[in-house]
């Protein structure tokens, strides 16, 4: 907490997993290990959205099996969260989002913090044991981020800044809906997102 430069400690951190951690439990070419660098790059430059094993592949330069094995060893390391697409009628590939605050080592706060919400949310759900899946939205449509299904209650999860509306709950057929935002204090429809950190 008093550490004047806590990103330099996060680099140096995440690039031991990288050059020490993961060489010493997967059997890796030299050469992989910039790749692996470079797939965390992409991850933590790109919007929160679309960053599946298909396109890690096209934008890295790597086989979608590469591409899945990294992503598995890096989540290992706590370093990323693979969460899957709700459904039985969708591609199986899960959405990639980073551990936080890993993002900041990538983009300034005020391009990377709607990421970083998201990565709050995936973080802490998976801390506490609580079984989520993404929706995948069709083209030109609006549908909410997550879903929650082993519960009392299915519940439908939107996370957004302070302005963030219910306009993506149309026409989903769920038991609550809840809307998390980056705010300090509970608003009519909105809970702030911070209070899922109590969760685990």
């Amino acid at each position: 907490m008093e550490e004047p430069e806590p990103l330099l400690i996060l680099k140096n951190i995440i690039e031991k997993v990288v050059a020490r951690d993961i060489p010493s439990v997967l059997r890796l070419a030299v050469d992989e290990l910039e790749t692996i660098r470079r797939l965390m790059r992409f991850v933590g430059r790109s919007g929160i959205d679309g960053i599946s094993y298909s396109s890690l592949s096209r934008n890295v330069g790597i086989t979608k099996y590469k591409a899945q094995q990294y992503v598995g060893c890096l989540e290992k390391a706590f370093v990323l969260h693979q969460v899957f697409p709700a459904g039985t009628n969708v591609l199986r590939e899960p959405k990639v989002v980073m551990t936080p605050p890993i993002r900041l080592l990538y983009r300034d706060f005020e391009d990377a913090v709607g990421g970083l919400r998201e990565d709050f949310f995936v973080d802490t759900m998976k801390q506490a044991g609580i079984g989520f899946h993404y929706l995948k939205s069709t083209r030109g449509t609006k549908t909410p981020d997550y879903l929650i299904e082993g519960t009392p209650h299915r519940m439908a999860i939107e996370i957004g800044g302070p302005g963030k509306g219910r306009e993506q709950f149309k026409g989903i057929a769920v038991d609550r809906k809840v809307v998390f935002t980056h705010s300090p204090v509970p608003e009519k429809g909105r809970i702030p997102l911070f209070l899922l950190g109590y969760l685990a």
